[in-house]
């Protein structure tokens, strides 16, 4: 079964967005360009926030999980 974790491998800040691009299976540079162009009319703050609560809640790969 396939579970979203965050990124060891991807890892910039915490792995969150490394881990949608595993799970997704894209380019981690797509999920990054997205999200980066997605924070700008947003305003900064809610997706930002996000990404705080999202490096609380999703749990971090095991070391055996990398492949």
């Amino acid at each position: 079964m396939k579970r979203l974790r965050r990124s060891r491998r991807y890892r910039m800040v915490g792995g969150v967005l490394g881990g949608v691009a595993e799970y997704f299976n894209i380019d981690v540079t797509v999920v990054r360009l997205v999200y980066a162009l997605l924070v700008i009319p947003t305003g900064l703050f809610p997706l930002i926030l996000a990404y705080i609560i999202a490096l609380f809640i999703i749990p971090e790969e095991h070391k055996g999980d990398i492949i």
